[in-house]
Order: C-alpha cells, then sequence, then structure tokens
C-alpha cells in the first residue's frame, strides 16, 4: 500500500464518516441541530473538495498507484453512502432516492469488477452522464445537510431536493448507458 500525500487524503476522507454520522447522534444539550446540520455539511463538503485534490495530487506529483485508484471510489461511495442514510434518518430524503443511488453504485463497481476481469474494463470507462450523476448529487447532499434557510429566499432544502431528483435519474440514465456496455459481453461470456 503507497503511503502517499493522495492516499492520505483518501484515508482522511473514510476516517471522517464515523465523525459525519456521528454528529447527529449528539443530544441537543450538546449540539444544536442547526449546529449538527452546519458541521455535517462542511465535513461532506471538505470530503468532496479533497476526493478532487486527491486525484489532482496524484497525477501532478507522480503519485498514481492502484491502490489509490481501489481506494478512491471506495472512499467516495462510502462517505455519499453514509450522507444518504443519513438524509433518510433525518426525513430529509425519501429512501427510494437513496436506494436508487446507493444499489446503482453497488452494480456498477461489481459490473466494473466484472469486466475489468473478462478484459473488458475499457468498456466501463467513466461516462459523461456518470460525471453530471455526480455533480448533481455533490450539489444536492451539502444542501440536504444544511436544511436551514438561508435568507429569505434561498432553501436549501428545496433546491436540493430537486437536484437530488435529478441525480437519481441520471444515476438510472448512466446505469442503462453501463448496462448497455455490458450486457453484450455478459452474453458472450455467459
Amino acid at each position: 500500500m503507497p503511503f502517499n500525500l493522495p492516499n492520505v487524503l483518501t484515508w482522511m476522507r473514510i476516517l471522517a464518516i464515523p465523525l459525519f454520522v456521528g454528529i447527529f447522534y449528539f443530544p441537543p444539550t450538546w449540539l444544536a441541530q442547526s449546529d449538527q446540520n452546519l458541521i455535517a455539511t462542511i465535513i461532506f463538503t471538505v470530503a468532496a473538495i479533497t476526493d478532487w485534490l486527491d486525484g489532482y495530487l496524484a497525477r501532478v506529483l507522480h503519485q498514481t498507484s492502484a491502490f489509490g485508484a481501489f481506494l478512491d471510489p471506495v472512499a467516495d461511495k462510502l462517505m455519499v453512502a453514509a450522507a444518504l442514510i443519513v438524509l433518510v434518518y433525518l426525513s430529509r430524503l425519501d429512501a427510494l432516492i437513496a436506494f436508487i443511488i446507493i444499489g446503482r453504485e453497488i452494480t456498477i463497481s461489481a459490473l466494473r469488477e466484472w469486466m475489468a476481469q473478462i478484459g473488458k474494463g475499457k468498456n466501463m470507462a467513466v461516462s459523461f452522464l456518470g460525471k453530471l450523476k455526480t455533480t448533481s448529487q455533490m450539489a444536492a447532499i451539502p444542501l440536504l445537510l444544511y436544511h436551514e434557510k438561508v435568507g429569505e429566499h434561498f432553501n436549501p432544502q428545496e433546491v436540493g431536493t430537486w437536484l437530488i431528483y435529478l441525480a437519481a435519474v441520471l444515476t438510472l440514465w448512466s446505469m442503462a448507458y453501463y448496462l448497455k456496455a455490458a450486457i453484450p459481453q455478459a452474453l458472450k461470456h455467459g
């Protein structure tokens, strides 16, 4: 396991997950709901930034590694899944939307693994739809976590809800895209 700055940032994202989830279990006498929302939003946003930063640093510092390429998406999926489960727990997100997004991530990860094993991993490269889905969900989650109105006119819950529904639609669309690439291989190697 290479020990370098990009991998340390990825590990920090994984280690932040218990703190991120735990914030919402603090009693109100320790931390008010609005403070829990703010701290969780900051933790998630910093994690999202370090997701971009660790990939950038790995390329710029020439510290890419097979382990880093494995760990980075695992960290992302764990953080997003934790956030979605917390949002369902807080009644800020419908469980069906969380299931669609988490289910797609598990399905596509397994599909990528299988495609790599049969030597067709390049067929499962990240698509533009996948990037658009990720952008939409990474914008939605902090808004849903923050939850409180900003000023008189901006309602993060409302905007976040629209964005997470868009992410769910893009999730299904991108999953169809990946399945379309994989089905001929499944029929051939079935």
